[in-house]
């Protein structure tokens, strides 16, 4: 028997639609360069259906994939909501991929149209004859110095092509299963694979985020999202805010320190997210000068691990929770968040940092289960240590154009994270290690695998193992074990720094103090190499 309720299709569209009758005055503030711009919802509302104009002038139907290439801002907030209000597919790609990396994911998605900021356009000016589906590159000027000269297809200035447009559109008729956005992970075995996000799927996520157990978002918050739109859609802040009519601001390409304290401070921004490398410097900048965080109340956390100290040090010196959360780009991506229990409320302050440090507890439409390696369930007990799956309507159920399907989702409808926990009778999730030898460094995946193959394709490398070592600041960084052919001083570090620079982005390359030349890399007793032994001689050294 169907229920009598309407068949109202939960859709993107919707909550801008909303933000506009309920909140328009409300404020998105954009750093752009040197200025500080604003506007309301109303008015971003008006200039999303110009965009969906353009959009349509471009020539862009239903089911395109429109890829934006751009730092966190007003304009890019805009084509968060036109691109999926006229039936296409958003793809934010992610500015710190490498040239190789980029290329192929352009590729794959089959992008027709780019929107590129100017400051960022040398990054794709050497793909200009790489991208055969594309048919338009859209430049926004986010430095105030004009549009610069490219060699990318059919270039447009962003403003010019708005101001052209008609102001008057409709949305697209869609469901709420349609495809709305497109993220593709790191790469971390092989090529980055393609997460296609529905719109319904990233409705429910913005929902999440208001419960008072989960962000407790609010008309009243001031919400900055340092996450960079490009990852994960922004943690889904650019609809969740809208959501529930909280005013948004944005640091533009400026995610210094300095800049982030300024946005802080002068917008009295009272929810912040970020990875921990961003508290880091902060807490560092806050330190160097003497300054507080007066209106901060409460920061999200995610990426990586955060430090209990950071923890420890936001709390006591500026009175600023840090809220540690755990997701993936394949779950939208929130899947957990610390936030404590009434139970707790009475517990010693040591007892309550151990909740703080963990991952928290599944968020409401997350379900988690642990398996050991014979693929039985484990029971939530904070001992038993086995591998972790999820699901939900907002989790992936298998990759994009991935025809062969992928061991990640099992028969039976749950997602192989890669991680290995174990899940206390609360249920808050204690995340331990990662299946893969995986290097995260500042929110972001490292190959190790890849990273020794490049190495062992660099002329006078016999062998090459990669492990990751603890930093303070980025939480990973690789480190190079490398055999060179015997009686060779060929090649340096710095030589084969400089042979990995073409497959990798530089925010991934080792120092040259991290590549250090051995004998012979240790071997497990089946010939495996042996990286426990590695991360050993890192301790000891």
């Amino acid at each position: 028997m169907d229920g009598l309720m309407m068949d109202y299709p939960l859709i993107l569209p919707q909550i801008l639609e909303r933000a506009r009758r309920m909140f328009p005055d409300k404020e998105v503030v954009s750093q752009i360069g040197e200025t500080r711009h604003r506007t309301t919802y109303s008015a971003l509302h008006s200039r999303v259906l110009r965009l969906m104009n353009v959009l349509r002038d471009l020539g862009v139907k239903p089911g395109d994939r429109v890829a934006t290439f751009a730092w966190n801002h007003y304009r890019h907030m805009e084509l968060y909501y036109a691109i999926p209000a006229v039936g296409a597919v958003m793809h934010t790609v992610n500015i710190r991929l490498s040239e190789q990396q980029l290329e192929y994911i352009v590729n794959h998605a089959e992008d027709t149209v780019i929107f590129v900021d100017g400051s960022l356009l040398e990054l794709l000016e050497p793909l200009r004859d790489k991208l055969p589906t594309l048919r338009y590159t859209v430049i926004m000027d986010d430095t105030g110095t004009g549009i610069p000269q490219t060699g990318l297809p059919h270039p447009a200035d962003y403003e010019s092509l708005m101001a052209a447009a008609g102001a008057e559109a409709a949305v697209e008729p869609m469901g709420e299963n349609d495809a709305c956005a497109l993220c593709y992970t790191s790469g971390t075995t092989g090529n980055p694979k393609g997460v296609l996000y529905s719109h319904r799927g990233l409705y429910l996520v913005a929902l999440q985020s208001a419960m008072r157990d989960v962000l407790g978002l609010s008309e009243g918050d001031v919400i900055l999202p340092v996450v960079p739109m490009f990852h994960a859609n922004a943690w889904c802040a650019p609809y969740a805010a809208a959501l529930v009519g909280a005013t948004l601001v944005f640091t533009g390409r400026d995610m210094s320190p300095e800049n982030v304290y300024d946005l802080l401070d002068s917008e009295r921004v009272t929810m912040a997210m970020g990875v921990p490398t961003i508290w880091i410097g902060l807490q560092q900048y806050l330190r160097a000068t003497g300054k507080q965080l007066p209106h901060l109340e409460r920061m999200l956390s995610g990426g990586s691990a955060v430090p209990r100290a950071l923890i420890t040090s936001y709390m006591e010196e500026y009175g600023v929770q840090i809220w540690q959360g755990w997701g993936m780009t394949e779950m939208s991506p929130l899947g957990s968040i610390v936030r404590l229990s009434a139970k707790m409320a009475d517990w010693q302050p040591e007892r309550r940092l151990d909740i703080m440090s963990t991952a928290g507890f599944p968020v409401a439409t997350v379900e988690m289960k642990l398996l050991d390696d014979a693929g039985d369930e484990l029971p939530w007990d904070g001992k038993s240590v086995g591998e972790l799956l999820v699901r939900g309507p907002s989790v992936a159920r298998d990759y994009y154009k991935h025809p062969e399907g992928s061991s990640a989702f099992t028969a039976d409808g749950w997602f192989r994270t890669g991680d290995v926990a174990s899940i206390d009778e609360d249920g808050f999730l204690h995340i331990s290690d990662r299946t893969k030898d995986l290097i995260k460094s500042g929110g972001e995946w490292i190959s190790s695998v890849e990273m020794e193959n490049a190495i062992m394709a660099c002329p006078g490398v016999i062998e090459a193992a990669v492990v990751a070592r603890p930093d303070p600041k980025w939480d990973e960084r690789p480190v190079a074990f490398v055999v060179r052919e015997q009686g060779k001083a060929h090649p340096t570090p710095d030589e084969i720094i400089e042979s990995l620079s073409g497959a990798f982005a530089k925010w991934q390359l080792p120092a040259a103090d991290d590549v250090h030349f051995i004998d012979q890399v240790p071997r497990t007793g089946v010939g495996k190499f042996d990286k426990k032994v590695l991360r050993e001689q890192l301790k000891t050294a």
